[in-house]
């Protein structure tokens, strides 16, 4: 986002006709907001504002988190920011309190490109559970995945789902995926080199030729739900003080889909072996038995196995369009090899038929 673009969303007008909208501000007004930190991220710019008011501001924000996209961002090559002002717009207002930071604006120019967010600030109160790439503690895993949980079975073979949220998965929408995962496949063999070993190439090949078949699953269109997409630990924040509260971020990959695959992108694609073997099928019981306390029926402990370990299939594909799409190798190369090795570890070939 240019910088005089920024510059007027943190302008104490903007954000006092803002917030008296939000029905936060009462008869007060915005007298002066000062950017206190600024900082890139891979896909976006994070700013936090401080603001001071004119008269009794009641419960408006003392700090707002200002949200922006890059002048040239790898996130670009999936629409990164279209897609999260679609979730703050459409998605986000539908779900109970405490799961995601409150949105106060969401914005995106179709012409421009342009977008910006808008969010409450939770840095007093709540904290990522680790510093990337350290893994947080058990605890903390199950928290994370509670709350998944929480958000999956919220919206768990909702009516809504392809019709007014989401894309709805058919034939066509497959084919289109084939086409778009074969050139990656590709040019990641391109990328590496000699340092793709041809065995793995071959399961990529057999992959993608049991894609179609493998989609039966989501063509089913049964316990499907909203998707985080991005869902490792650290897009979540957890609360300081050691409560229950914990609110996931970042939700520019979106999409509707079976729920496991949430869990499988934050085990199988960033844990290596010996943690995803001690801790993977105690925090699949812990997020099964959130399911049910949150009143999804008819999906019991064996069907949540198969999905996760098709999942962990499907995430064959994550850091292949990562590499093809800039991601930087620190992340990518070492998904590579995560999910390689829970694939063999899953027995997930087995589905490759």
């Amino acid at each position: 986002m240019a910088r005089e673009s920024r510059s007027k969303i943190a302008d104490a007008e903007y954000l006092t006709d803002l917030l008296h909208r939000s029905g936060r501000l009462g008869a007060a007004s915005v007298r002066s907001v000062v950017v206190e930190s600024s900082r890139p991220t891979l896909f976006s710019r994070i700013g936090r504002l401080r603001l001071e008011y004119d008269g009794a501001a009641g419960d408006a924000p003392a700090s707002l988190i200002l949200k922006t996209g890059l002048p040239a961002s790898i996130g670009q090559a999936w629409d990164a920011g279209r897609r999260e002002v679609a979730f703050y717009q459409l998605v986000a207002p539908a779900m109970g309190n405490g799961i995601v930071p409150i949105c106060f604006d969401a914005h995106w120019d179709s012409e421009t490109k342009d977008w910006h967010l808008l969010l409450e600030d939770l840095t007093d109160t709540h904290v990522t559970p680790s510093v990337w790439p350290l893994p947080p503690t058990l605890e903390h895993c199950e928290t994370f995945v509670a709350v998944l949980a929480r958000v999956h079975a919220a919206w768990w073979d909702d009516p809504r789902l392809g019709v007014t949220l989401g894309t709805r998965h058919d034939a066509a929408t497959t084919d289109q995926y084939v086409r778009y995962l074969t050139a990656r496949v590709a040019r990641f063999a391109d990328l590496l080199g000699d340092r793709l070993p041809r065995e793995r190439l071959v399961l990529c090949e057999r992959y993608l030729e049991a894609v179609p078949r493998l989609h039966e699953r989501l063509l089913s269109h049964r316990n499907v739900t909203i998707l985080h997409g991005d869902a490792h630990v650290w897009n979540c924040f957890m609360a300081r003080d050691g409560g229950s509260d914990a609110r996931l971020f970042d939700w520019d990959c979106w999409r509707l889909g079976i729920g496991p695959l949430d869990l499988a992108y934050m085990m199988a694609v960033h844990w290596y072996p010996d943690r995803r073997r001690r801790f993977e099928a105690g925090l699949l019981d812990h997020y099964h038995a959130a399911l049910l306390a949150h009143g999804v029926r008819g999906y019991d402990r064996g069907m949540l196995d198969d999905d996760y370990r098709l999942g962990a299939l499907l995430h064959i594909a994550t850091p292949v369009r990562q590499a093809v799409d800039g991601v930087p190798p620190v992340i990518w190369w070492n998904n590579f090899e995560r999910i390689m090795m829970a694939v063999d570890d899953l027995g997930c070939r087995e589905l490759l038929g």
